[in-house]
């Protein structure tokens, strides 16, 4: 059984897309790394991987989803089947929900972390006050369990609400509003930051090209996030290419969606560091930049409680528009044996969040769904999506439904897509789990 829904146009997609993509990682991570490993040398390395691994492997998974017209289990089983070859490439598919479903457990938590600083920004009870006790405001939420339980708990809920809704008038509806927001309040900020930050040092930080930190180290991280950055490997993009407008470029929207997740996460850079300077704090990165870091500028600033509200916002709205898409592939699965959408989704979505009262009361359960997610789920999972589709569907079949005929691109995508990916991605496998 095929799914006739599609999204309203190749635009709500796109964001869609991108809103799956943006998420902490654009906000904490990428910044930081960018500038620990050479700025503008690492952008350099890390475009090229985004065009050499990132983009190909959402190619695929996207014509994998559209092809398939079905949950990712599906899509991929009869596709095999179709192509001769074995049904059980549907457990890919297993794969990547899983992934989604475990992501979802600890990603929520720290969701919930968000969303409680948004209350906080918004009541002023961190500004004015003194760094120690700024920091250890933040210690004393990671250990009360009752106040991550119940920011959890809404945060869940509103997701499950959005998917609940179903593709168009919950999730289309959703990122059509939600991502316009988030890119106005990132200009917000950005403008912020120019007024009140050092926006010199933030540049230098993040953008002054050393090409001598641009060890063999620097470059498998640039991988690693290239792969990560896109939401590859866990079902999301192919959920969502399956209610892709038939004739729509895949191609052109995969480079449009690769260029808005890099546009934001590095204008969330300078958004952040330049206030990060302003204050003589030290550049981090992970929940330290986040919870500690910026909390600590904003309550030194003019318009500090407006901006920091509005920071923390935006940082919920990015978790918001990831989590929709690691609940909607196990969604639209549990549609195909009948199950009613509502129920599917706060039953998939209890799953996690059941998964997630674990992470809040056991650190020990957050760290290895953490570590087995990212490390083995994510990349085993882009790699068979890349093996599948170069190695497994026949080059007629796929130059048909890509839709770039037997043309030049074709051939260097095929090409790419074929061998120098699948090396790509297990280097940052094998790096991942510290074998090389």
């Amino acid at each position: 059984m095929t799914s006739n829904v599609t999204w309203k146009s190749r635009w709500t997609f796109i964001l869609a897309a991108t809103g799956s993509a943006v998420g902490l990682g654009n906000i904490w991570k990428f910044p930081y790394i960018t500038g620990e490993y050479g700025g503008g040398a690492f952008v350099l390395v890390y475009l090229g991987c985004i065009l050499l691994i990132g983009v190909p492997v959402m190619i695929a998974e996207i014509m994998v989803g559209r092809a398939g017209r079905s949950d990712p289990v599906h899509s991929m089983s009869s596709l095999g089947k179709t192509a001769g070859r074995s049904g059980k490439w549907g457990a890919v598919g297993a794969i990547g929900i899983l992934a989604g479903l475990m992501i979802m457990m600890f990603y929520s938590v720290v969701a919930g972390w968000a969303l409680d600083y948004v209350a906080q920004s918004l009541s002023g009870s961190y500004l004015q006050k003194p760094t120690a006790e700024i920091e250890q405001n933040f210690s004393s939420l990671l250990s009360n369990p009752s106040e991550q339980f119940l920011w959890h708990t809404i945060f869940s809920l509103i997701t499950a609400s959005i998917v609940a809704g179903g593709v168009t008038n919950g999730i289309g509806k959703s990122v059509d509003i939600l991502m316009p927001i988030l890119f106005g309040f990132l200009l917000l900020l950005l403008g912020y930051s120019w007024i009140n930050g050092d926006f010199s040092a933030g540049l230098h930080f993040m953008f002054d090209t050393d090409f001598s930190k641009l060890s063999s180290d620097a470059i498998l991280v640039a991988m690693g996030h290239a792969f990560f950055t896109l939401s590859l490997g866990m079902g999301a993009i192919m959920a969502y290419g399956a209610y892709f407008p038939g004739k729509a470029s895949i191609g052109k929207t995969v480079l449009t969606i690769a260029a808005l997740d890099t546009v934001i996460a590095l204008v969330a850079g300078m958004a952040m560091f330049p206030l990060v300077f302003a204050n003589d704090l030290t550049p981090g990165q992970g929940p330290g930049l986040m919870f500690v870091t910026l909390p600590i500028a904003f309550s030194n600033m003019a318009g500090g409680q407006f901006f920091g509200t509005i920071f923390f916002a935006l940082v919920s709205i990015a978790a918001l528009s990831s989590s929709i898409s690691l609940i909607e592939p196990g969604v639209a699965w549990l549609e195909k044996y009948g199950i009613k959408r509502p129920l599917s989704t706060f039953g998939f979505t209890g799953i996690a969040w059941l998964g997630g009262i674990a992470c809040i009361y056991y650190g020990e359960v957050f760290d290895a769904l953490d570590y087995l997610t990212a490390n083995i789920m994510l990349p085993l999972g882009g790699l068979m999506i890349a093996l599948f589709v170069g190695r497994v569907m026949p080059r007629k079949m796929v130059a048909h439904e890509v839709g770039m005929g037997d043309s030049i691109l074709f051939k260097s995508w095929w090409f790419v897509l074929r061998y120098l990916a699948p090396i790509g991605i297990i280097l940052v496998f094998l790096n991942s789990l510290k074998l090389i």
